[in-house]
């Protein structure tokens, strides 16, 4: 009779935020503890369907202050998810490791290239690992298609056309997610998954140029090994395509693949669960997985868009 594994302690950072309940789930369906939460907003109804005895603060200090005690009294965390706003990824997690904890962070995982080089030294210095959460690598449709790349003739490159519109109200542009600083603007916010992903299967950056850098979009064309890329992502709904917005939708994804669109728009349900399964048999994508995608975005936000010259997005052309 094969043991049951000993269920692990969580505390969570952020636990408000509009991603938290994923990791809540995946918490939970891994037969796993929550045993403390933080936010500084206090509309946490939700512990009450997943963690309703998790401690719950709203005050950094206080959540610390917890932390230490359960320590001492015995009770270790053992991780720490992280669902806090992106520029401060970076302070929760030097604080899990500081704890003695594994960290399991939302992307990005920071927003500059140098502070990846800094949480790998500090990785080293306490022992404890940090795990970022890139569930696209997960998907059923990405793992063919990186099969398919991968026993595709050495020299073959591959034609994309990557569009990701995902409409936002006027609320986005006074949250901290309409601050550069703060998100890394929308490149970084909702565009780290796709250049993750491409990354991944398409191999080293060969060519890196914008086109079009605004508050509320962006485009440009991304050369890698094996793959010549005109993206284009926004948050304006008029961007989408009429036909969508006729059918009510306000989000729009297409990935064409030499002329090919590939499907993943479904099969995102258990992501995050599954990507918890991976970090708790120590197989999640640690520091190293995260670099690529983390230079390309800050490439991108500090460079001056070079207008419409070159191989850029059709859909500029409107």
């Amino acid at each position: 009779m094969t043991e049951k594994p000993e269920s692990k302690n969580f505390a969570i950072i952020g636990v408000a935020g509009y991603i938290a309940e994923r990791h809540l789930r995946a918490i939970r369906d891994t037969g796993n503890n929550l045993v403390a939460a933080l936010d500084p907003h206090d509309s946490v109804g939700i512990l009450d369907s997943y963690f309703p005895k998790s401690d719950f603060f709203v005050e950094f200090e206080r959540f610390d202050r917890h932390i230490d005690k359960l320590h001492r009294q015995g009770t270790r965390v053992d991780y720490v998810s992280i669902c806090s706003p992106n520029y401060l990824h970076d302070s929760h997690i030097r604080f899990a490791l500081r704890q003695g904890a594994d960290a399991i962070c939302e992307k990005p995982m920071v927003l500059n290239p140098w502070n990846v080089d800094a949480l790998q030294l500090f990785e080293e210095e306490t022992g404890r690992r940090i795990n970022n959460i890139l569930q696209l690598r997960l998907h059923p449709s990405i793992i063919k298609l990186k099969q398919e790349v991968d026993t595709a003739p050495e020299d073959k490159k591959f034609d994309i056309d990557l569009t990701y519109i995902t409409s936002r109200g006027n609320w986005y542009y006074i949250s901290w997610k309409g601050d550069v600083q703060k998100s890394g603007g929308i490149v970084t916010n909702i565009g780290i998954h796709f250049f993750d992903m491409l990354g991944w299967i398409f191999g080293k950056v060969v060519e890196n140029k914008v086109h079009l850098l605004d508050e509320n979009k962006a485009a440009g064309y991304l050369e890698l090994e094996r793959a010549r890329i005109r993206w284009l992502l926004s948050i304006d709904y008029r961007d989408i395509p009429e036909k969508i917005r006729e059918s009510g939708q306000r989000t729009y994804r297409s990935v064409l693949i030499n002329n090919k669109e590939v499907e993943f728009s479904s099969g995102f349900t258990d992501l995050h669960t599954q990507s918890y399964r991976k970090i708790l048999e120590g197989k999640g994508f640690g520091i190293d997985e995260v670099r690529k995608a983390i230079e390309i975005v800050y490439q991108i936000r500090n460079s001056a868009p070079a207008g419409l010259k070159g191989e850029y997005h059709p859909l500029l052309k409107k």
